[in-house]
């Protein structure tokens, strides 16, 4: 297990808006992307899946410092801060590999849902132990 799952991607195209930069709504998705490949990795997915239940994001925010742009390569760090009853604290890092430049911070609150009747359900703790809680004084 790894405390902190690294997403790589290079800026495509199709993020690039009328500002020349990559559109803040692409770094929403690449939270996502990111969320989810992590969780596929540690088998939580999978595990997930089994039980009949999903995880829906309840609340995001993110704080964007500097623009990507056009084939940036980025790394989006990811990592679980706390998992409460139904809900996991999940935080990101945003760098640009070229000179680590750290283009924005969010955080996203998931809820462990029931798939057939979308009502938030206990996460199990074999689910939660799938992952390395992060505490704020062990951030990146």
């Amino acid at each position: 297990m790894k405390d902190i799952y690294r997403y790589t991607l290079t800026v495509p195209g199709e993020a690039i808006d009328a500002n020349g930069h990559a559109s803040n709504i692409w770094f929403v998705q690449w939270m996502q992307d990111a969320a989810v490949a992590h969780s596929k990795e540690v088998g939580c997915t999978r595990s997930t899946e089994a039980r009949g239940a999903t995880w829906v994001v309840r609340t995001h925010g993110i704080e964007y410092f500097h623009p990507a742009f056009l084939n940036d390569a980025i790394t989006v760090l990811t990592w679980v801060s706390n998992c409460r009853k139904v809900r996991s604290l999940r935080k990101y890092r945003f760098l640009r590999d070229s000179d680590g430049t750290v283009l924005a911070e969010g955080r996203t609150d998931w809820v462990y849902v029931d798939a057939g009747t979308g009502r938030p359900r206990m996460i199990p703790d074999d689910l939660i132990h799938l992952f390395t809680l992060v505490p704020e004084d062990r951030e990146p």
